[in-house]
């Protein structure tokens, strides 16, 4: 059986996962986030992945540095996931660890398919 070249980058991005992926994964995987299932570095189209919930029509991805350059690639990417049903969610690696919570919360809201909530108006609130 032959295998493509884009199962075998798959194969090769999961060894080589970044120490901000390999961070969220151990929060994704096993259905930690309310049951629902993640794959990593999964391919889609011509494309991969950093992590994606099938079931939700969710993708979530981190970037790097090196996203700053490629925002035009990012976007044509995203437009394309957009127009297959999924959403895309991105963050920043440092995010992942310096706003953690903050992340978790809106994976959650986007795997529950409620749009996060307003923040209430100057003023407002306790």
């Amino acid at each position: 059986m032959q295998i493509s070249n884009k199962t075998q980058r798959a194969r090769t991005l999961r060894n080589n996962m970044t120490d901000a992926e390999r961070f969220l994964w151990q929060q994704l995987r096993r259905k930690q986030m309310n049951g629902y299932k993640f794959r990593r570095q999964f391919p889609l189209g011509k494309y991969i992945v950093d992590f994606v919930c099938l079931e939700a029509r969710l993708v979530i991805e981190l970037d790097g540095g090196q996203h700053a350059e490629q925002g035009t690639y990012d976007a044509k990417r995203d437009e394309w996931l957009n127009e297959q049903g999924f959403r895309v969610l991105r963050f920043w690696n440092d995010e992942v660890f310096r706003k953690t919570d903050g992340v978790f919360e809106l994976i959650l809201v986007a795997l529950e398919g409620t749009p996060p909530p307003n923040p209430l108006p100057q003023g407002e609130g306790g």
